[in-house]
């Protein structure tokens, strides 16, 4: 006993749970719960997305009743005597079999012996003469007769009505000595079946219904269906049969479940349900002619010779629309097609019996290496093969895949795989996690990761209660915030998801670059640089923050473009102003003893505040202090824009905007417009009004290329306005804001 606990002592607590719980996830997958299904039905369908099968051959044609076929013959269900027009047509160019993706359960209301019994106001001649012509459906049975047409059936939820349908009626056979196949085939209690007049007439009946996932994508489809207790193959299979005058399917089962379903020379591999994993590509309109074409004689013999033909529909109104992993809107009957497709170009997909087992000795084998080897080994090494393991399992499981059109799921080991090393890792990040807590709380949600981990590991460099420091502070505004809230008056959560969705890649913006975001006021940011750890180039970052905040506005204003167009909403663009400026501030703890946050205060705030407000005069994006500019001009192309005195001050203080990046130094057209801007400011400030605007005009051709020409048109205002009623004598070029 004692050997046994000291052996146990040094296997260690946590992997023994490891080693539990590794042997606990194999039951798991042989269970496939929901969630682990869903996980691998998603990975197969990036696979799909990733390599779409390849359209090498189009056997089949699909005859569409679409919205020009309804408007010109008339609305769902046609007369019957139309759709043997249809029938005799495609025969006659030379179809190889025809398929109805419909179900005719009824005898046709406008049969003229119905008619006979219902219009009013016939006299009995033509009443006995309308009595005596064949029904519509005796028409359309004698097209059947006459062609190689496979009618559609459905199936249904409900408890069926009638009887049992014969087993043998459909011709579906099953392996000698094998189970009872329709055990695990899809059940349905009801089949809802043609008119018998049409069935006897038909060369076959097939289920046209497809099965959806659970998450209401179509991936898999039936190839034979247990409908009420018969074996009713699907309308797909069914045309394969009749097109290759082949005799019944064959089912080849086990105690697992369906094996295969053999047709003629295709031996189709199918899940344990009879389901056939379908290989899509993307929804193809060559795949189809318009009925009211066919029907006119617009649709010429080559296209329909030799091919295969499914008659469906893909009008709206008609509700047979279905999803596949790569189109979200397909017409039901182009399944089929891709269907048959598949089969006759040799591209299905199939999920081997011996899937399961391998990935659950994957499982095993990566988690016992873990169990075992992880604790003994440095990080790095672990990290790395762990990646090593991740890209070994994707690339195998891709390459099945691609060359073999295998789907065996690597999702299932990963996730055991990083199951066990979260256990063995566990411990230690959990007494690490409680230790740092406090300060993540504090600072989690407006710093960078990176940042909260520093002070995490040196919480020294935090001072509470207030500390001097040189900083560079951003307000940020959103222009004409009034009018986007008024068009929201009637769905505050819109303006909310919309500022949440604006205000998340701006704030991404700022952390990424070592700012803090010290608040949010409605649709404003406030943020700060150099607190609370240190960034020698804060005036810098902050000036890169703020030119990619603008980047990303636009590109959400692009979005949000194509989104209003598409869904014929109204555009309104979200326009940015930002005040950077940097000074001496007092930083740290503020507020209350029940109430506190980590803030930033001192007159270089109030002055980054008032620059922020200043954008919509000079009608720029950017505008900041001179102390920023100075800081950041080794990395930013900035130029001087103005003298002002905002609102509360008695010094005034030069401005800047950000030109952009240092790049820009070595463009001509920049180096012109900072000269002539000079230029400009200088005959300004004069009073020299002419020249003032003579450069103004040069300067505007310039400026378009820096999104600045709105900052001639302001000086060109105000130019007009001194000549109006002109400034003091004494006027030293400093203009002064009346407003905040």
């Amino acid at each position: 006993m004692k050997r046994i606990g000291r052996w146990a002592r040094r296997f260690g607590l946590a992997r023994a749970v490891c080693v539990v719980l590794l042997f606990a996830l194999v039951p798991l997958r042989v269970a496939d719960p929901r969630p682990i299904e869903e996980l691998r039905l998603r990975t197969f369908d990036l696979f799909q997305v990733l390599r779409p099968r390849e359209q090498t051959i189009r056997p089949v044609v699909i005859v569409d009743i679409d919205e020009a076929s309804l408007k010109e013959i008339g609305q769902w269900p046609w007369p019957r005597t139309i759709l043997a027009d249809l029938v005799t047509r495609l025969t006659a160019l030379g179809a190889v079999a025809v398929g109805f993706d419909a179900v005719f359960p009824e005898p046709d209301r406008t049969s003229p012996n119905l008619l006979a019994s219902t219009l009013r106001d016939l006299d009995d001649a033509t009443r006995e003469r309308l009595r005596s012509l064949p029904s519509n459906d005796e028409v359309l049975a004698g097209a059947l007769r006459k062609s190689r047409v496979v009618l559609g059936e459905s199936v249904s939820d409900k408890p069926a009505a009638g009887p049992a349908v014969e087993a043998s009626g459909y011709g579906v056979v099953t392996a000698k000595g094998a189970p009872d196949a329709r055990t695990f085939l899809v059940f349905y209690p009801t089949l809802v079946r043609n008119l018998p007049i049409l069935e006897q007439a038909a060369a076959g009946r097939g289920i046209f219904t497809q099965v959806e996932e659970h998450d209401g994508i179509v991936r898999r489809a039936p190839v034979v269906m247990n409908a009420q207790n018969a074996f009713v193959p699907s309308l797909s299979l069914e045309m394969l049969r009749v097109a290759t005058n082949s005799n019944s399917p064959l089912i080849r089962s086990d105690k697992n479940g369906i094996q295969s379903v053999s047709a003629s020379r295709f031996k189709l591999p199918t899940d344990e349900h009879g389901r056939l994993w379908v290989h899509f590509n993307h929804t193809d309109p060559r795949r189809y002619v318009s009925a009211k074409d066919l029907l006119q004689g617009g649709v010429p013999a080559e296209r329909i010779r030799g091919k295969l033909v499914l008659i469906g529909t893909s009008a709206i109104g008609l509700s047979d629309n279905k999803t596949t992993p790569l189109d979200p809107v397909v017409p039901g009957v182009e399944i089929h097609a891709q269907i048959i497709e598949s089969i006759l170009s040799n591209a299905l997909l199939s999920a081997p019996s011996w899937a399961i087992g391998a990935e659950i000795i994957a499982a095993v084998v990566f988690g016992l290496a873990i169990i075992f080897a992880a604790p003994m080994l440095p990080a790095a090494i672990v990290v790395a093969l762990g990646a090593v393991l991740i890209v070994g399992l994707v690339g195998l499981s891709w390459y099945l895949f691609l060359v073999h059109n295998l789907l065996v799921d690597f999702t299932y080991p990963l996730i055991s795989s990083w199951l066990i090393y979260l256990v063995l890792t566990f411990v230690n990040y959990f007494r690490e996690q409680r230790e740092r807590q406090q300060i993540r709380s504090a600072f989690g949600f407006y710093l960078s990761p990176p940042l909260v981990e520093q002070l995490a590991k040196s919480p020294e460099k935090l001072v509470l209660g207030g500390e001097e420091r040189r900083m560079t502070i951003l307000f940020s505004d959103v222009r004409g915030f009034t009018t986007i809230s008024e068009h929201y008056k009637d769905d505050p959560q819109g303006l909310t998801h919309l500022m949440n969705r604006f205000l998340t890649p701006l704030t991404n913006a700022i952390i990424e670059r070592k700012g803090t975001i010290d608040k949010y006021i409605g649709d404003a940011i406030m943020a700060f640089w150099n607190a609370p750890l240190d960034d020698a180039d804060h005036e810098a970052n902050a000036c890169d923050a703020a030119l990619e905040m603008q980047a990303r506005a636009e590109a959400l204003n692009l979005e949000l473009k194509r989104e209003a167009e598409n869904n014929g909403g109204v555009y309104m663009p979200l326009r940015i102003g930002i005040g950077l400026n940097s000074g001496p501030c007092v930083v740290g703890n503020m507020g209350s003893d029940f109430r506190f946050n980590y803030s930033v205060l001192g007159d270089a705030v109030n002055l980054a505040s008032r620059l922020e407000s200043r954008t919509k005069d000079y009608r720029l994006p950017l505008v900041i202090g001179a102390r920023t500019a100075e800081g950041a001009k080794a990395k930013f192309a900035t130029m001087e824009i103005d003298l002002i005195q905002v609102k509360g001050k008695k010094q005034p203080e030069v401005v800047f905007t950000v030109l952009g990046r240092s790049e820009l130094e070595e463009d001509p057209r920049c180096r012109d417009l900072r000269a002539l801007n000079g230029q400009m400011l200088a005959c300004y400030r004069k009073q020299q009004w002419d020249e003032a605007l003579d450069l103004i005009a040069r300067c505007r051709k310039l400026a378009d290329g820096f999104d600045a020409a709105g900052l001639y048109d302001m000086y060109a205002e105000r130019i007009e306005a001194f000549r109006a009623a002109p400034p003091a004598p004494d006027w030293n070029g400093v203009y002064e804001a009346e407003t905040k």
